[in-house]
């Protein structure tokens, strides 16, 4: 990047952030609705806020990943929730950490009622005890340790996972990046509640990608036809999906008419009993205000 890109690009990253933190935390504003559909005993709402953004998981570059935890402070990821449920998100997916967890308390202790969904695994940086403190509506299996331990054959660790969510008194969902995975779960009549459906599977193994492109990528393969593949799988399957990563990890964002064109996709190739995951990153301009517009002109007629 040249010195006068750099320059734009920092008076531009200056604006978003004044933008963002010139609003008052908590402040009274007209309540907005969005879609709802079902999910177990709750509703939810057809856009679901994602967290991807807050901790750092960009998807693109490290440089991006550093942008975006520096921009998510406390204070901002506690204005992110109140923010989402000014404009009728119900519903938060998340992972689990530290900043995540105080965020959310404060929220709550400013009157926030959003739902949450945990997205983790049987891993150390995901204690269970401390993911149940947390009250979610949900806990789900995460769809990379999903994949890896499907590759490798062993689906009783994912069952098992299931199995201690439904156990705790929570739903349970699978992640999955592969189609394929879905059809296997279904196959063999798991009790998840509900699956997290990417429309990319940036988990295929390079082995896989060479044979299909006779070289690899840089980073995780984002095929352009990805997304045909995954909602014809969800269209087949009675359970709740969400689908995420809708917009490719920012690919698709190249201005307003593409973010538009890729929700108008989303919500006519999933279920109209499904929901979106996204997640949003409001440097630049008001993405929650934005993508909740979409929501609301293309969830109600999907289906």
């Amino acid at each position: 990047m040249c010195s006068s890109e750099r320059r734009r690009f920092l008076k531009t990253a200056a604006a978003g952030l004044a933008f963002s933190g010139s609003r008052a935390v908590g402040a009274a504003q007209t309540a907005k609705t969005l879609p709802t559909v079902p999910l177990g005993k709750y509703r939810v709402s057809r856009l679901i806020a994602g967290a991807n953004p807050i901790n750092g998981f960009g998807h693109s570059t490290r440089r991006m990943d550093q942008l975006m935890v520096n921009y998510f402070t406390l204070e901002r990821t506690v204005e992110y929730v109140l923010h989402c449920e000014e404009e009728g998100i119900t519903t938060w997916q998340t992972s689990y950490n530290p900043k995540v967890d105080q965020a959310l308390r404060i929220a709550r202790d400013r009157g926030s009622k959003i739902q949450i969904i945990i997205l983790a695994a049987d891993t150390p940086n995901a204690p269970f005890d401390k993911i149940v403190a947390m009250k979610p509506i949900g806990v789900c299996h995460h769809g990379s340790q999903t994949d890896s331990l499907m590759r490798a054959g062993k689906l009783d660790k994912i069952h098992d996972y299931v199995k201690r969510v439904k156990d705790a008194g929570l739903l349970a969902g699978v992640s999955t990046h592969n189609p394929d995975n879905v059809a296997r779960i279904e196959d063999s009549a798991w009790a998840n509640d509900f699956y997290m459906t990417c429309f990319y599977n940036v988990t295929r193994p390079g082995e896989e990608i060479r044979a299909k492109l006779g070289d690899e990528f840089l980073g995780e393969p984002f095929l352009m036809d990805d997304p045909k593949r995954m909602t014809a799988r969800v269209r087949q399957v009675k359970k709740t999906c969400l689908g995420f990563k809708i917009l490719a990890a920012g690919r698709l964002c190249r201005d307003k008419n593409s973010v538009e064109r890729a929700f108008a996709f989303a919500y006519a190739n999933i279920k109209p009993g499904d929901a979106a995951i996204v997640g949003l990153f409001p440097i630049f301009n008001d993405e929650v205000q934005e993508d909740c517009e979409f929501a609301r002109k293309y969830a109600v007629t999907a289906g």
